[in-house]
């Protein structure tokens, strides 16, 4: 079952979604909910502009854009697939799954995979429909295709993995089951030559080839008096900064982990329900609230905070040149100074709110908005 509103719970805003058995008591009305901060003018202190957009159906899902040898692949409600260009936006390939998509999109430049609705994993060869295969639960995450191989991570954190040119099934790790899990995009990601996933609150590295479990490390303790203030998966997407992987942990903590020897670097208690931006010096991210804040990344030291983008519905955040860049509830996408968290810069999409969290490749900035449009910025 999917609860997307929580009145209790108010930080839990209308971006959530719970998967389990949820009591009634989570449903009702988010009448109540804050006013978005209103924006303040921005004079322009870097310079960017739209260099194409492509419209797909509507993004109801968490849309994962990937890029792979100067194609960014990307995919719509209905089902839709595509592999476009990143320089021009021109369509390289187009597919379609057959159904409408619950996650996407994984590729690896060659194969490209989704996961639909009614629980197939739909594997592309370069456009072509290469196999399928039906899935034991519901998935979320879009699928990591890595070394001739597609990972795939439930909402339940099980992961498994299939021969990406034949679609065998070559191995499954099943977590216990928790009562309530998250109806959000989780953690998996390579590492060397690991498979890093979210389980839970913990951090884990999985042996690749037969799914064994290596080490794991909890980058948050749930606390709170029922199931739903208990709950602290990992969010996706992760981001690795050389032997660092850092994360959040929902509505409890962001932190990093020193994935080439298993430890947790730092972990610091802020709710949240979105994806953190990091690179070798800071990492940011905002809380439930929408209030900004940096830490050092190898430290956990705090920056700055910023509140004025609070209830503004945030995305996740990437880190880019001298600025953070998230997007907002209507399709606004902000620049603000990595080091104080000043605006810099305001772009418009097409009015509809951000869904994914925005992607870099090389000078390229990409997002994704509700209503299926597809953008390319030039940061200058």
């Amino acid at each position: 079952m999917i609860v997307e509103r929580a009145r209790g719970w108010r930080r839990l805003v209308a971006r959530l979604g719970l998967a389990g058995a949820l009591v009634a008591a989570l449903a009702g009305c988010a009448s109540d909910k804050p006013k978005p901060a209103v924006l303040e003018p921005v004079a322009p202190q870097i310079a960017g502009r739209q260099i194409w957009n492509f419209k797909l159906p509507g993004i109801g899902f968490p849309l994962a854009m990937t890029v792979r040898e100067g194609r960014v692949y990307a995919a719509g409600d209905d089902g839709s697939v595509v592999a476009l260009d990143i320089g021009t936006g021109a369509v390289v390939w187009r597919a379609q799954a057959g159904a409408p998509l619950a996650a996407g999109v994984g590729s690896d430049g060659r194969h490209a995979a989704v996961v639909t609705r009614n629980n197939e994993l739909v594997v592309f060869d370069e456009g072509r429909l290469a196999w399928k295969s039906r899935l034991a639960g519901r998935v979320l995450t879009a699928p990591l295709v890595a070394g001739e191989r597609v990972f795939v991570l439930g909402v339940d954190r099980s992961v498994q993995a299939f021969d990406a040119l034949d679609g065998r099934s070559l191995w499954a790790l099943q977590r216990p089951g928790d009562p309530l899990t998250l109806g959000q995009a989780g953690v998996i990601l390579p590492f060397g030559d690991t498979l890093v996933v979210g389980q839970g609150p913990r951090l884990a590295s999985v042996e690749p080839l037969r799914g064994s479990v290596r080490w794991e490390v909890a980058v948050a303790s749930p606390r709170g008096t029922n199931e739903v203030e208990r709950l602290a998966d990992l969010i996706g997407p992760a981001v690795r900064v050389e032997s660092s992987v850092c994360v959040r942990a929902f509505q409890s903590s962001v932190g990093c982990v020193d994935a080439a020897r298993g430890v947790l670097r730092w972990s610091r208690n802020v709710g949240g329900t979105q994806a953190v931006g990091a690179d070798d010096e800071l990492l940011v991210a905002a809380d439930a609230s929408d209030r900004l804040s940096a830490w050092r990344q190898g430290t956990g030291q705090l920056v700055w905070t910023s509140e004025k983008f609070l209830f503004r519905q945030l995305s996740g955040i990437v880190l880019a040149g001298r600025a953070a860049v998230f997007g907002d509830l209507d399709g606004q996408l902000h620049f603000v100074d990595r080091q104080d968290g000043r605006p810099l810069l305001r772009l418009p999409t097409d009015g509809s709110a951000i869904v994914s969290t925005p992607v870099l490749s090389g000078a390229t900035l990409l997002v994704a908005s509700r209503s299926g449009g597809v953008f390319a910025f030039r940061p200058e």
